[in-house]
């Protein structure tokens, strides 16, 4: 396990861009196999690729670019490691980015999936604000998207498991 996170340290040195992109689309995927294969216990008999693809596809193309470039632009905006510019962070990422975010991500995964807002709105309030501070206090910048993609996979597995509810 020491050697694979070492392989990754070494990609994020020399790609970073590219690999927190790829983190994260490959994160927001396994919240959608975990979605299948734990909630909905679909058994990889029928496990719905397409959707699994459909899911990583945000991740990639949208998940991983924004909140990558908006975690840099943050950091530009609100300099520092202590607990102050923590919560300021925080602040304005849950005042400022995350209700753009959210009805961007709802309305993407919408089209593709037919979600709803009032179902996950509600509990993206709850999980994110504790994460965030945590996040931006103790996360060093190149770091925070993988962390918040990590803490992601329980809700990108409630995401799925809601926008593809029959």
């Amino acid at each position: 396990m020491a050697g694979l996170w070492r392989s990754y340290q070494a990609l994020m040195t020399r790609h970073p861009w590219t690999v927190q992109i790829i983190t994260a689309g490959t994160l927001v995927g396994v919240g959608d196999v975990i979605s299948q294969q734990v909630l909905e216990r679909r058994g990889l008999a029928n496990h719905n690729v397409t959707r699994t693809a459909k899911m990583m596809s945000i991740g990639f193309f949208f998940v991983g670019p924004a909140i990558g470039g908006w975690y840099k632009v943050l950091d530009k905006l609100v300099t520092g490691g202590t607990k102050s510019a923590a919560m300021k962070k925080m602040l304005v990422d849950q005042l400022g980015f995350a209700p753009c975010f959210l009805g961007a991500f709802l309305g993407i995964s919408g089209t593709l999936n037919g979600l709803t807002v009032e179902e996950n709105v509600a509990k993206l309030k709850r999980l994110w604000p504790a994460v965030q501070i945590a996040n931006f206090y103790f996360i060093p910048l190149h770091h925070r998207l993988a962390v918040v993609q990590i803490v992601a996979i329980g809700w990108n597995s409630y995401l799925s498991w809601k926008a593809n509810k029959m």
